[in-house]
């Protein structure tokens, strides 16, 4: 537990209990700590599962495959019998955003920022995954600006370009095709946050509707009223 969940809690103190059986309504201070912690838990789980071995490239949900832009590159390579190479560069790929992923729990963290009351109120009664799009949509660009030097010094660890060169060498070779070659770093940097961000919406909804998943009295509070 993170220590503003354990801040929060304590100055809540004896009045959790009443507020658990229904006794006291919600305040607008539990409603926004309740979702801040919620997204604490969901990006610090995503996080957890994304950085794991194989957390995108065994995932199909975030696979991140090869860049869309270079489609008709990657079909005339396998054509030329360039599978192995293709799919060793595809792994790589998948591999740079699990090693950034291990950075992602504290910027994930640190870019939660106050919530207007207004904010709390329509998430808490929104979409499952309201409050993944309003963290999206508030911190996509802080996030990537964050992320960018994770994953390129993630690129250099797993050598992703030792085996992208050689393929956008072969092809750009071939006569008559048009020249490709896209920002991997971009590329593997969107991708990756896409799918935490896809993690995360998981994540919230568990929150929301698995009494299970609420680990904090704080949030079987706020997600059970």
């Amino acid at each position: 537990m993170t220590a503003f969940s354990q801040f929060k809690i304590k100055d809540i103190g004896k009045n959790v209990k009443d507020n658990l059986q229904g006794k006291q309504p919600l305040t607008e201070s539990e409603v926004v700590a309740g979702l801040k912690e919620a997204l604490e838990v969901g990006s610090r789980n995503a996080a957890g599962s994304a950085s794991k071995t194989d957390g995108y490239f065994g995932n199909t949900l975030i696979k991140i495959p090869f860049p869309p832009e270079a489609h008709s590159m990657e079909t005339k390579l396998r054509s030329l019998g360039m599978n192995k190479q293709v799919d060793e560069f595809i792994l790589t790929v998948n591999r740079a955003a699990e090693e950034a992923a291990k950075e992602a729990a504290p910027v994930f963290v640190n870019a939660i920022t106050s919530m207007t009351v207004t904010d709390g109120f329509n998430i808490l009664r929104g979409s499952d995954t309201a409050a993944t799009q309003y963290l999206r949509q508030k911190t996509s660009n802080e996030l990537q600006q964050k992320f960018t030097p994770i994953i390129r010094a993630a690129i250099e660890k797993v050598q992703v370009t030792s085996y992208w060169n050689p393929l956008v060498t072969k092809y750009n070779k071939i006569p008559l095709v048009e020249p490709v070659n896209p920002n991997l770093e971009e590329y593997i940097t969107q991708r990756a946050l896409s799918g935490l961000f896809t993690l995360v919406a998981q994540e919230e909804t568990k929150i929301r509707k698995d009494p299970a998943a609420r680990v904090t009295d704080l949030l079987k509070k706020v997600f059970g009223s």
